[in-house]
């Protein structure tokens, strides 16, 4: 994988988590609704912000190869203003993401088996 395309996963990460960041629900304490303790989300917030931000990495990755798909559909029809150059762009760019989500799944997959092999 080319540094170029390393560093385009890493800025579609970075813009990810910003995002998220963004919309996620502000915690109470930030809300001037009661002070807990400890700074930060409440714990019940923590599941439902990571998956709502894995299922928009997924989302964004689909709506990449359907846009491949559908430039590649255009182009072989013979469309006008459709080049051989964006097509392999596009079709290169839903790679690298779909790479990059393959690469996110078996981390967590790895992660999620590390944490229940360990004894107690």
């Amino acid at each position: 994988m080319s540094q170029m395309a390393i560093n385009q996963v890493l800025a579609q990460i970075r813009s990810l988590s910003e995002q998220v960041r963004l919309d996620a629900p502000r915690p109470m304490a930030a809300q001037g609704i009661g002070a807990p303790s400890v700074q930060g989300a409440a714990p019940g917030n923590a599941p439902s912000e990571f998956a709502a931000l894995l299922k928009r990495g997924i989302d964004q990755v689909n709506q990449s190869e359907q846009r491949a798909n559908a430039l590649a559909d255009a182009f072989s029809r013979g469309a006008p203003g459709v080049s051989l150059p964006q097509v392999m762009v596009q079709m290169d760019k839903a790679s690298v993401s779909f790479r990059a989500l393959t690469e996110v799944r078996n981390r967590l997959i790895s992660a999620y088996q590390d944490i229940m092999n360990m004894q107690m």
